[in-house]
């Protein structure tokens, strides 16, 4: 199976692209895969899971992704909304994502009130394995996710990252 990808710079470094596999019906601007290229070794063997057969296929079919990311970088904090994403996953992953998708930019919330979110609110840990193991970094935004006393918690980009992505759509930070 071929998956489109492109890969771009942006101001908190390179990221991957990868679009639905070609040939399936899907648009091959929807996003199943959006990671930080210095962090692919990390996330290869969840993503050769997802796609055992999957051959990178270098592809400009992911023009308008590319646009949406570049307005996002260029200050529109919505341009992430209108960027179709697919990340797969168990049911319980795909409720945490979904509710990801729903925190506005500028925002931010808690792994509980997350848990709460969903239903879950005692899931607080689970909540976080599965903000943790987003294929599709800052569209499914799991940096808007922090720690109920405020401080950043983790991100898998690095905090560097969560940190520049929050201030850049204009989220409250604390002192850390």
């Amino acid at each position: 199976m071929k998956l489109p990808y492109q890969d771009m710079n942006t101001p908190v470094g390179k990221i991957r692209l990868i679009g639905s596999p070609e040939g399936t019906g899907s648009s091959e601007e929807t996003l199943v895969s959006l990671e930080f290229s210095d962090c692919w070794e990390r996330v290869r063997s969840s993503f050769e899971a997802r796609f055992p057969d999957a051959r990178l296929v270098r592809s400009d079919s992911m023009r308008a992704v590319v646009d949406l990311m570049n307005a996002y970088f260029e200050g529109d904090a919505h341009a992430l909304d209108r960027i179709a994403a697919d990340p797969s996953g168990t049911p319980f992953q795909a409720s945490v994502w979904r509710a990801l998708r729903e925190i506005p930019a500028g925002t931010t919330t808690s792994y509980k009130e997350l848990g709460r979110r969903i239903g879950s609110p005692r899931a607080t840990r689970a909540v976080g394995t599965a903000n943790g193991s987003n294929p599709i970094a800052i569209v499914i935004p799991c940096h808007r996710v922090i720690r109920s006393d405020g401080l950043l918690g983790g991100y898998g980009g690095g905090l560097h990252r969560k940190e520049w992505l929050l201030g850049h759509e204009g989220a409250e930070l604390g002192p850390w």
